[in-house]
């Protein structure tokens, strides 16, 4: 969410940053509303004082045994009551209808972000590993499908399309997969493991920005409860609506979760595989810190993301995605992509964001100095440490032998039973 006031003070300005976010310029309109608004508030305190002031007059006219001027001034209190209903209903109807108009509005990005429209415009940061140079390699539904262990069919028949049931060392590998990632971050990335619901009403989907734009992105039960499209939604909303003292910051959050997207605008895109589910499970990070600890927390962040994929020994890139590619509540985005020799293409695994106050706002969570009266907005971040499923499918495409089998990564024997690896069936 946007403060009015930084709208007022550069318009221009505004409207840039927007144009930057492939939105269309919207502080002339932003502006009318407010100036509609403070008119609004302007005339129900013009009518409150003058109430106020009659009330007075009242009292002094009954003192004088003026009983007719009394009544009067009565009768003149009782129109002004209705007429200053009316003032503060049309003051909330144009707060709400600002609120609405900023809430649909994209962050703003940093002055180091790069402009450009979608993801051909983003820019590699750095390479990390060696990409195999395999011939005709596999992808991970030939794989998974040839251990007998990864059922599509199976789960279209209980759930339609976009899932998948995993058997046998597959299910236990995507369960020591997240195991090993919230053991990492807990132990010694310093971050506060979370077993958040992942059940949310209204609130919480709008303070981290999925609503009311996105709604189709997401499911809803027929009670009105959403289900997470990330841990970020509870994780985040954890300080909703509270004054932190600041010595608790940065607070620094994990969980390991199931996560359903509807994939509404997914229509012809990796329709096979694990790349892209209605329900997958994720290990996410989110931070809340104070505005001057926001950019270094974000590199602190990727940092952390990353290493999960080098203890895997998984080759990826950094990228810094450009204005246009982020997401609506990001002011600065790095994407982690690791290489999938069954596509020969790096695919994004986890997703790093700053965003500033724009979630504070909107949820209302700030944080006070302990010698201040005042209070500010916290500044949040998140990120996939990581997508456990896309962290599978880039196992089993870079570990796959020619014997069929798929080694188990060093760092994962200990939560596989000291296994070496996955054989095909005999």
């Amino acid at each position: 969410m946007h403060d009015i006031n930084q709208v007022r003070e550069n318009p221009e300005a505004f409207d840039r940053a927007l144009q930057q976010r492939n939105a269309e310029p919207a502080a002339q309109s932003l502006i009318a509303r407010d100036d509609a608004r403070r008119a609004a508030i302007a005339k129900a305190q013009a009518l409150q004082t003058t109430r106020n002031d009659a009330s007075k007059k009242i009292g002094q006219a009954k003192g004088a045994g003026d009983d007719a001027l009394a009544e009067d001034l009565m009768a003149q209190i009782a129109d002004l009551k209705a007429s200053l209903q009316t003032a503060e209903d049309e003051e909330r109807k144009l707060k709400s209808e600002l609120e609405t108009a900023l809430a649909v509005l994209p962050n703003i990005a940093l002055a180091d972000v790069p402009d450009g429209v979608d993801e051909a415009d983003n820019v590699e940061v750095r390479r990390t590993g060696e990409v195999s140079e395999k011939n005709a390699a596999a992808e991970h539904f030939e794989i998974g499908e040839a251990f007998g262990q990864m059922d599509f069919e199976a789960a279209a028949m209980l759930s339609g399309s976009r899932f998948v049931v995993l058997r046998d060392d597959l299910a236990r590998l995507e369960r020591a997969l997240g195991n090993f990632m919230l053991d990492l971050h807990t132990t010694e990335f310093g971050y506060r493991e979370i077993n958040p619901p992942v059940l949310v009403r209204d609130d919480a989907v709008f303070g981290t920005g999925q609503l009311p734009k996105f709604a189709e992105d997401l499911f809803r039960t027929e009670n009105g409860y959403w289900l997470t499209p990330t841990a970020e939604v509870t994780l985040t909303n954890l300080v909703r609506d509270q004054i932190t003292d600041s010595a608790e910051l940065p607070l620094r959050y994990a969980a390991l979760t199931p996560c359903f997207r509807s994939e509404a605008g997914a229509a012809g895109r990796d329709t096979r595989g694990m790349i892209r589910q209605h329900q997958f499970t994720k290990c996410e990070l989110v931070s809340i810190v104070e505005p001057d600890q926001g950019e270094e927390e974000l590199e602190r962040l990727t940092n952390c993301a990353e290493e999960v994929l080098k203890r895997l020994g998984l080759a990826y890139r950094v990228m810094l995605l450009c204005a246009g590619d982020m997401g609506f509540s990001a002011r600065k985005t790095y994407d982690l992509e690791v290489w999938l020799p069954g596509q020969n293409a790096y695919r994004e695994i986890s997703s790093c964001s700053y965003c500033g106050d724009f979630q504070g706002r909107r949820m209302n969570a700030r944080f006070r100095h302990a010698d201040a009266k005042t209070t500010q907005y916290v500044h949040t971040l998140n990120g996939s440490g990581l997508a456990v499923g896309r962290t599978l499918v880039a196992l089993l495409e870079n570990y796959h032998q020619e014997d069929g089998s798929v080694l188990i990564p060093e760092a994962l024997r200990p939560y596989m039973g000291g296994r070496t690896k996955i054989e095909v069936s005999k």
